[in-house]
């Protein structure tokens, strides 16, 4: 497998410092060195193919083997290199393939060229040349792409078969015309020349091309018309034919039944000069006799005379056809005939005709025996040609037809030819009654098989009329099948099947003999229709229930909720119907189909429905995409108020389309749906910003004011002087705050201003009550601070405790709702009290907590 790789190293061995003996050595040193050397070795080579060669088998470098591979050229040397670098050099190997395909090309169309001048030379040598061998020479000659030698040497053999042809041509068409001319019937001078350009045509080099039936043509009409010359001038004709007419006129035409008479001098008829045996002149013997008395024939015997004529005419009508056995019925019948005496005249025609039919008789025997030779041949041959069965039969048949025929035309054969074609035949026609031996056989193998599946057909009957009885007898299972339950102890698919196969197996049997088929036939018919005969009936009654089934799927509502149950079912039941019992298979399909096409319309009519829903679930797909698009492109403007009234009304619009909307597909419900809630809690959150912020500023704004009354009841305790203006103008100065809350922080701020404004004993009562209410304020502070979850410090963890407790305690005995941390702690604020940093920063942390969660 890897025998390439080492001859590769190997060759790169001898590059290296080891040369293969005979080749051109590589000098040693680095492989740049070698490459060059290589290459130069390459360039050098100046056609020098061996040394190409042996450097291409001993170089260790791509490019220097393709650079002296194009110096390869022969065909030895290119089979070599190609063999050697086959598996190491993909590109020189092809390049040596490339160059051995064109090669072997040229060899082909060279060889093929040859083959093509032998057989043109071989035409020309062939005696009966036709136009249709140099025709095929054409064609084969035109798909060779010969060399010009080859071509000039066609191109001359081909003009020599061109001048043959055309002398073919002139020498037929000269027969033509003498044949044209001899059946003008021209005088002796012209007959005579016309013997002699037959003669000519006869010893012309290509007699053999001249047509058999032209010849025979050409023959029997120059035999009719010297018959036809006086005396003298059939004297003066009556010579031997010549030895190119003879050799043109010899035996061997195909399948001659009746060829015509060769040109030979006619025998002598009645009337004319004849010399008998010793010598004497007839004629003028016949001439010394004294006259006879001149005969009157009698109308009978002219009325016989001239139906003896016309036989004659007939004869002659029948020769010129070629009809010889017309003739020759015709010329017995005139043997057989009585009539009167001829004129000269008629003897001369008879003996005239007569002697053509011997003539003509003599040439059917031999043309006969010719023929049978050509038939024996062919029916030899017979076996060779491959034919079919009936074909070689109806082959040999037309041979022994064609026998008849040529015994009738011909007359009887020789035995020894008669034995001969007879064993042909019988040796030919073997293979085909061996084969219709074999169909016999075949065809009495089919009636046993017939008759084989009569008698199962029987047997069937004699086992199905069984179950009947067993099943309560035939009436029982009428009353069965009427009510419409198949009886248990009757196989009715069964017996289906078994009618069904048994009709294949029929119509698959083969032929069958005439004497038997039509007995089989109605056997087999009268069994078949007595087994089908409960099996139609039943399938009438299954063709109902198959039919009621039908009329039950049509009923149906399809946008019920229990159709899609309702028709399976029925599905189910068509499907055990339709394995208790098949119906014929035209009728099977038409009920089938009319119980498809009735489930059909109703899945149809529910897709329908499905559809509209689909387009109805997309309507609200689209309805609630534009809610949730009005919702996330909503902007509003104007103030925190506004904006909160804006989304307010938008979320309720919003929820109000939304549930308004129908259902949408299930695909995309719980898409649309968080694309909704995502809208209304994007406004959510915005509108809860909103009332952050706002809380947050209401928060500030109470703080602040806050701050303000407990600095003025701080300044009212410490008996400082209190500008009563400048406190309401700061007062003024702070933001408005709700309607309860300012009136609450504003009747605390306005009871301080007051008693700061009334004197002394007044400033001292209300700073009284403002240190009373120190320690309920710091209870509330506690209380607050427990209910908002926020740490009260560690030197209030007992009292925290304890006020846990107690709020636990009026929590669980107090029925109603307690008030919000909102709630509790304006009321903080509403208690007037002072406070010191620790309890401010504690209602501070109080007002972040509460104001934050805007409770």
């Amino acid at each position: 497998m890897f025998e390439f790789l080492f001859k590769q190293q190997a060759s790169q061995a001898s590059v290296a410092g080891q040369p293969s003996s005979g080749g051109p050595q590589a000098p040693l040193g680095t492989p740049a060195e070698r490459r060059s050397a290589q290459a130069e070795l390459a360039r050098n080579l100046a056609g020098d193919e061996a040394a190409a060669v042996e450097l291409i088998l001993n170089s260790e470098f791509a490019d220097v083997r393709l650079a002296a591979a194009e110096h390869v050229v022969s065909q030895d040397a290119l089979e070599k290199v190609q063999q050697a670098v086959r598996n190491s050099d993909r590109r020189v190997a092809k390049l040596m393939q490339g160059r051995l395909d064109a090669i072997r090309h040229v060899q082909a169309e060279q060889k093929q060229a040859q083959a093509s001048i032998a057989l043109a030379q071989r035409l020309l040598a062939d005696e009966k040349l036709t136009p249709n061998l140099v025709a095929d020479l054409d064609r084969q000659w035109k798909v060779v792409d010969a060399a010009p030698t080859a071509a000039a040497e066609f191109a001359h053999i081909r003009n020599a078969l061109a001048e043959r042809l055309e002398a073919q041509v002139s020498l037929q068409r000269a027969m033509i015309d003498a044949l044209a001319a001899l059946r003008k019937h021209p005088d002796a001078a012209e007959l005579a020349r016309l013997t002699a350009e037959h003669e000519a045509h006869m010893a012309a080099p290509e007699r053999a091309s001249l047509p058999r039936h032209l010849l025979n043509d050409f023959d029997a009409t120059l035999a009719a018309e010297r018959a036809a010359q006086p005396p003298a001038a059939n004297a003066a004709l009556a010579m031997p034919a010549s030895p190119a007419a003879q050799a043109a006129a010899s035996p061997g035409t195909e399948d001659s039944a009746a060829p015509a008479p060769m040109a030979s001098a006619p025998a002598p008829a009645q009337g004319d000069a004849v010399l008998h045996a010793d010598g004497h002149d007839a004629t003028a013997a016949r001439a010394a006799r004294p006259p006879r008395e001149k005969h009157k024939p009698s109308p009978a015997e002219q009325e016989a005379n001239r139906q003896f004529m016309e036989l004659v005419e007939a004869m002659e009508a029948a020769l010129a056809q070629g009809q010889l056995h017309i003739a020759a019925e015709h010329d017995k019948t005139l043997k057989e005939s009585k009539t009167g005496r001829l004129t000269p005249a008629q003897a001369e025609r008879l003996a005239h005709v007569r002697a053509d039919l011997k003539r003509l008789g003599d040439w059917a025997r031999w043309g006969g025996n010719v023929s049978r030779e050509e038939l024996v041949h062919a029916v030899e041959s017979l076996p060779a040609e491959g034919l079919g069965m009936s074909e070689l039969a109806k082959k040999v048949g037309s041979m022994r037809e064609r026998w008849k025929a040529l015994d009738g035309v011909s007359g009887a054969a020789p035995k020894s030819l008669w034995e001969k074609f007879d064993a042909a035949c019988t040796a030919a026609y073997a293979p085909a009654a061996a084969h219709f031996k074999q169909l016999a056989d075949e065809r009495h193998s089919n009636a046993a098989k017939a008759q084989q599946l009569v008698d199962e057909a029987n047997a069937l009957i004699a086992r199905d009329t069984a179950q009947l009885e067993a099943a309560g007898g035939a009436e029982v299972d009428r009353e069965e099948s009427a009510s419409g339950n198949l009886p248990h102890t009757h196989d009715w698919r069964t017996l289906a099947s078994s009618t069904q196969r048994l009709r294949q197996a029929w119509g698959r049997l083969g032929t069958i003999d005439r004497k038997d088929k039509k007995r089989l036939d109605t056997a087999f018919s009268k069994a078949m229709d007595a087994l089908m005969a409960p099996l139609d009936s039943q399938r009438k009654i299954e063709v109902a229930r198959r039919e009621q089934l039908i009329e039950e799927v049509g009923k149906l509502n399809p946008l019920e909720r229990h159709t899609i149950d309702t028709l399976r079912r029925l599905q189910e039941s068509w499907q055990g119907h339709a394995r208790a019992l098949p119906l014929e298979r035209k009728t099977e399909q038409a009920l089938w189909q009319k119980f498809r096409a009735a489930c059909d319309q109703i899945f149809a009519r529910r897709k329908e429905h499905a559809h509209a829903a689909d387009h109805e679930r997309k309507a609200h797909l689209h309805a609630r995409e534009a809610i949730c698009a009005g919702l996330e492109s909503a902007t509003f403007e104007g103030d925190d108020k506004a904006v909160l009234a804006a989304i307010g009304k938008a979320l309720k619009d919003g929820a109000a389309a939304w549930h308004a909307s129908g259902v949408v597909p299930r695909a995309s419900e719980q898409k649309i749906d968080q694309r909704y809630r995502a809208a209304v809690g994007a406004l959510q959150s915005q509108a809860e910003s909103i009332r952050k912020r706002a809380g947050a500023a209401q928060a500030s704004a109470l703080r602040e004011k806050l701050r303000l009354a407990q600095a003025l009841e701080s300044a009212l305790a410490e008996a400082g002087d209190i500008d009563g203006a400048a406190w309401s103008n700061r007062w003024q100065a702070l933001a408005a705050l709700p309607a309860e809350q300012e009136r609450t922080l504003r009747t605390r701020f306005d009871a301080a201003l007051k008693a700061a404004g009334e004197g002394a004993a007044a400033r001292a009562a209300y700073a009284g009550q403002l240190d009373t209410n120190r320690q309920p304020l710091l209870s509330e502070v506690l209380r607050l601070e427990i209910m908002a979850g926020i740490d009260s410090g560690a030197e209030f963890a007992k009292d925290r405790l304890k006020m846990q407790v107690e709020v636990l305690q009026s929590s669980l005995k107090s029925g109603q709702k307690p008030a919000s941390h909102s709630a509790q702690l304006l009321a903080l604020c509403a208690m007037p009290a002072l406070v010191d940093a620790r309890t401010a920063s504690r209602i501070e942390q109080l007002f972040r907590k509460i104001g934050a969660e805007g409770k």
